[in-house]
């Protein structure tokens, strides 16, 4: 006979993200590892979108849900027959646009709701934001200390708060020797050629422009710059690294839905974002044991530890993002030290393992607690 604390729950993610970003892909590791633990799970998302497949080679079912944007009242309605048509002990949102669906559900008979925040800036909205964070959902996953904080900060309940860290699968991004080879020879790297790698999209929030700014600063020897991503910023950010001097140094890349070259042929990877939840790419970067140069912002410095995987400067700091950057390029042992630190470290406290266990502990707090379902204190 099964206990309470070790049954299979049944569990609704929802998504409704048309691409396969860095939180879908969180979900997506959430999926697999609660799947392998027998647990039955439904993914519901935009039937056009890329979700709902990937998640159906995992075995979870599809439940198609387009919404259109925040208040979107007609998915919420949507959302609301499907948990009465079908049973569910967890429903899970998983981004802003569907923690706003939570508010039009009432009180389905024991479905406990949890929503996870990425973002490190506080939730738009004044009262409503709070409201729902507080009241319509049973408690908040934030992927960090800095999310956290920003979160309570803005008003929500800390007792309603569970960390639980982003991760990685590290073994995905471990390269041998040959892999590297092979990865810098199809970026054209020479041999004695230092090599820095971007990730992210192409927004305000990444900082690029700040990185460009730094990059031009620096005197010889001269890094090259593999910049993965795309986005609205595309455009002036060629164009600025061109006015910078850049534009045979810096190879825009465009978007990659594998990073793992770049991240093989790479001996250091730059996040100067302004804002950051945790930093994914930082964690990809540490499991594939590349030094970081990242600011001081959000979930990074709990990701990276100052001097630990990397060393960490102010936002928007040109300066300090150059001597940084600087300080890395010439010294290959430092680079070797921060590498292995950073690896051992993902290792220890970053794995989709790790997180999938956290939220799963959650899930059951909450389903062993009363009839409002609220988490009892913060962990």
């Amino acid at each position: 006979m099964t206990d309470a604390g070790t049954a299979p729950l049944a569990i609704l993610h929802v998504d409704p993200e048309r691409g396969l970003g860095g939180g879908e892909r969180q979900v997506l590791g959430l999926v697999r590892h609660l799947a392998a633990a027998g647990h039955r799970q439904a993914v519901a998302g935009d039937p056009a979108g890329a979700l709902l497949p990937a998640a159906a080679r995992l075995g979870a079912g599809g439940r198609p849900l387009r919404v259109r944007h925040h208040l979107d009242v007609v998915a919420g309605r949507r959302l609301a027959r499907l948990l009465a048509a079908e049973r569910y002990d967890i429903v899970h949102f998983h981004t802003a646009r569907a923690h706003a669906l939570a508010a039009f559900l009432g009180r389905p008979r024991g479905v406990r709701r949890v929503v996870t925040r990425r973002m490190d800036y506080a939730p738009r909205g004044g009262w409503y934001a709070r409201w729902l964070y507080n009241h319509a959902v049973d408690a908040v996953v934030a992927i960090s200390e800095g999310v956290r904080a920003v979160l309570v900060s803005g008003g929500v309940d800390a007792a309603h708060v569970r960390v639980v860290p982003s991760g990685v699968e590290p073994d995905e991004f471990a390269a041998d020797a040959a892999t590297r080879a092979a990865a810098r020879a199809r970026f054209a790297l020479a041999a004695d050629e230092v090599a820095v790698a971007v990730i992210g999209a192409l927004e305000t929030r990444k900082g690029h422009a700040v990185l460009l700014e730094a990059l031009a600063g620096l005197a010889a020897p001269r890094p090259r710059v593999l910049c993965a991503g795309a986005g609205s910023r595309e455009t002036a950010l060629r164009a600025h690294a061109a006015r910078l001097g850049l534009a045979e140094r810096v190879t825009f890349l465009g978007r990659l839905d594998d990073v793992r070259p770049v991240l093989a042929a790479a001996d250091v990877v730059a996040m100067p974002s302004l804002h950051e939840g945790l930093g994914v790419a930082a964690l990809e970067a540490m499991a594939a044991e590349r030094p970081l140069v990242a600011s001081r912002v959000g979930g990074l410095p709990e990701a990276v530890g100052d001097g630990v995987a990397g060393l960490l400067v102010p936002p928007g700091d040109v300066a300090a993002l150059g001597a940084a950057l600087a300080r890395l390029v010439v010294d290959a042992a430092l680079r070797a030290a921060l590498g292995a630190a950073g690896r051992a470290r993902v290792c220890a406290r970053f794995t989709v393992a790790g997180m999938a266990a956290g939220t799963l502990a959650l899930y059951r707090e909450l389903r062993g607690t009363g009839s409002d379902g609220r988490v009892a204190r913060a962990s």
